[in-house]
């Protein structure tokens, strides 16, 4: 199988050798995980928010409530030793991963090729920075996106895929649980902000359930949360309108207890520019930003 790995525009390819094929992905549990860590040389860093799922049960859980099936193509980002990957492989159609280490990059390939053979046609490696990828990096527009993403940058990384790809219908990610909360709290809530109104942007947010620290090699130090996010048609997809409305969203909760009159006024030009805005959205310009769900916002940049 040819794995296309991207650095810097260009490409290498690999050359899995031939296996005898499996009925199954075989998955990984934790003497795997810390053998092929050994193999390749690899120790989990914090930069890289590496942190491996050892726990078969939990990435079966992870891939069953993504809801994916033989149709998808499943983007992944950051799937490290391959655990949540050969999970993905037993149920969707093709798995496209995103990882930015290429030792790891390197040997997911042949990991595949041992523990999933008759899937490793339907698997590709891109070798990238999840935060700088493009529509022309992927071999496939993915249809769904599942990935355990690394705790650093997990938002960022979360809302430019989903920009990217207006194709995803569907997204399953593990993140810290503290940013679970903030991704699924509703308007008025402490924890409510800027990743809470942008991903309502995209579809509807729910929590998926929680995960333990003790699946993970290294255990982190914090809880993780699963979520899942349903693609509506509710908003535009055009990047021009997404970027106006993501700026009002970042102006309101830049100061969160300013008046929107006051915490817009960049935005909009004045203060005064500002309220009447808001009035032509049918907005109270004496709300604070944490009042308003992803509805108000997307009127107030349709103002003019």
């Amino acid at each position: 199988m040819a794995v296309l790995l991207v650095q810097a525009g260009s490409a290498l390819i690999d050359e899995t050798p031939p296996s005898e094929p499996d009925a199954a992905p075989r998955l990984l549990g934790p003497a795997q995980i810390r053998q092929l860590a050994t193999e390749v040389g690899v120790r989990p860093t914090k930069t890289l928010g590496q942190n491996f799922v050892h726990d078969a049960n939990t990435v079966r859980r992870i891939v069953a409530a993504s809801g994916v099936g033989p149709d998808d193509t499943v983007l992944e980002v950051g799937p490290g030793l391959g655990s949540l990957t050969l999970a993905l492989l037993g149920t969707a159609g093709k798995v496209v991963a995103v990882e930015i280490d290429p030792i790891l990059a390197q040997r997911l390939p042949s990991t595949i090729g041992e523990y999933a053979p008759a899937r490793r046609d339907d698997f590709q490696v891109i070798l990238a920075d999840a935060l700088q990828v493009t529509r022309d990096d992927l071999p496939a527009v993915p249809t769904a996106l599942v990935a355990n993403l690394p705790y650093n940058v997990s938002v960022p990384v979360l809302l430019h895929l989903l920009g990217l790809f207006p194709e995803i219908t569907t997204a399953l990610v593990m993140v810290q649980a503290e940013v679970a909360d903030r991704l699924v709290a509703g308007p008025g809530s402490r924890t409510y902000g800027v990743p809470s109104v942008k991903a309502r942007y995209h579809g509807r947010v729910s929590r998926a359930g929680a995960v333990g620290r003790n699946v993970f090699w290294p255990e982190p130090k914090v809880e993780s949360g699963l979520v899942r996010i349903e693609r509506t048609d509710d908003h535009p997809t055009d990047p021009a309108t997404r970027q106006t409305v993501f700026e009002a969203i970042d102006a309101a909760f830049a100061q969160r207890r300013k008046t929107l009159r006051s915490a817009l006024a960049g935005w909009a030009g004045s203060p005064a520019d500002a309220e009447r805005r808001l009035r032509a959205a049918g907005i109270d310009p004496g709300l604070r930003g944490e009042r308003l769900d992803v509805d108000d916002f997307v009127r107030l940049a349709r103002t003019s």
